[in-house]
C-alpha cells in the first residue's frame, strides 16, 4: 500500500521497511532514515502521486500487514465490526479509535472502504497496521462469535434499542454501520441486542466515527 507524509511513513516504518520511497529534495534526510530503496523525484512527479497541489513530498510503498486470524475472537475481548462504511475517511477514524481503545480485533464487511487507501490511512494515522481490520463474510464474522459465546451488539436507530448508558458491552462484538444505509435487517436480527446513543429529539443521526468513538469509550474496561 501507498503511503504520504513524514509523520505516517515514519510510523510504518518502525514495523514495516518500505520497498520504495519518494522523496522531494526537501525531505532527503527523512527518506533515508525510512530505509529501503529511495527515488528523488520533482515537484510536478510528487504533485501526481498526492494528487494535490501542496504534496507533503514523502512517499512509501509498504507490504500489507497479514490480516487478524479469526482465532482472535475468542470471547474474551472487545471487537469491532463494521458494516458497509464506505467512507474511508470514516473508516480510518474508527479503527484509529479502536486500537486507541485497546480492542481485540476489527472486522469488515463486504463494501466497507479499502482499510488502506490514501484516505484511510491519513484517517487512521498508522493504526490499520497496529490494528489490522479482517475482511470477512457477516456470516462468518457472526458463526465465530456465536461459537466463542461473544454476544453481539447493534447500534440502530429503533423504539426497541436500549440506552448506551444502560448496557454493560464488556467483552461484546459491537457492529457499527453506514450513515446512509445503517445495519442490514439480517444482521439486526441476529444481535444479542440494539444500543442507541441518547441524542435531541431533532437529531436524526451522528457521524459513523463520531457515534463509534463514543460507543467504544462506554465499552472500555
Amino acid at each position: 500500500f501507498f503511503a504520504e507524509g513524514v509523520r505516517l511513513c515514519e510510523e510504518l516504518a518502525r514495523a514495516f521497511r518500505p520497498y520504495k520511497v519518494y522523496y522531494l529534495d526537501s525531505k532527503r534526510a527523512e527518506a533515508a532514515a525510512l530505509g529501503g530503496e529511495a527515488c528523488e523525484v520533482s515537484l510536478p512527479v510528487a504533485q501526481k502521486l498526492a494528487g494535490t497541489r501542496t504534496p507533503q513530498g514523502l512517499f512509501a510503498l509498504f507490504p500489507c500487514p497479514a490480516p487478524m486470524p479469526r482465532q482472535a475472537f475468542t470471547g474474551k475481548g472487545r471487537y469491532l465490526c463494521l458494516e458497509r462504511v464506505q467512507d474511508p475517511s470514516n473508516l480510518g477514524a474508527l479503527v484509529r479509535s479502536a486500537a486507541a481503545f485497546g480492542f481485540d480485533a476489527v472486522a469488515l464487511s463486504p463494501g466497507c472502504a479499502d482499510a488502506f487507501s490514501q484516505k484511510a490511512l491519513r484517517a487512521s494515522m498508522g493504526a490499520v497496521f497496529r490494528r489490522p481490520p479482517q475482511s470477512a463474510p457477516m456470516e462468518d464474522v457472526l458463526r465465530v462469535c456465536h461459537a466463542a459465546g461473544i454476544p453481539i451488539a447493534a447500534t440502530a436507530l429503533s423504539d426497541t434499542a436500549c440506552d448506551l448508558r444502560e448496557v454493560d458491552l464488556k467483552r461484546h462484538l459491537v457492529v457499527i454501520g453506514s450513515e446512509g444505509q445503517g445495519i442490514c435487517p439480517e444482521l439486526l436480527a441476529a444481535s444479542d441486542r440494539q444500543i442507541i446513543i441518547p441524542m435531541q429529539p431533532r437529531c436524526e443521526s451522528l457521524n459513523a466515527a463520531v457515534a463509534a468513538a463514543i460507543v467504544l469509550w462506554q465499552m472500555r474496561p
